[in-house]
């Protein structure tokens, strides 16, 4: 049993209006220090693999079939 996380972002360059708009209200709340935010998602799955290398290549085609969009998506595969 492995624990994965997929982390999705967006490309660079993406219209990211999420993470624009909790940064501007980090601002008006005071917190004039915060430089940039960015939105994520994060998935955390539990996967039954015989093996890691099993593991990721089913994430990946977990992520190519459904989790992201490679148009405007990145993502990162992270094992815990």
């Amino acid at each position: 049993m492995f624990i994965v996380e997929v982390k999705v972002g967006l490309k660079k360059g993406v219209s990211d209006p999420e993470g624009a708009n909790t940064h501007k209200s980090l601002e008006l709340l005071g917190f004039k220090e915060v430089a940039s935010v960015k939105y994520l998602k994060v998935y955390r799955m539990e996967i039954s693999a015989p093996n890691e290398a099993v593991a990721r290549e089913r994430v990946e085609d977990m992520c190519r079939k459904l989790l992201i969009n490679p148009v405007v998506h990145t993502h990162e595969i992270v094992f815990l």
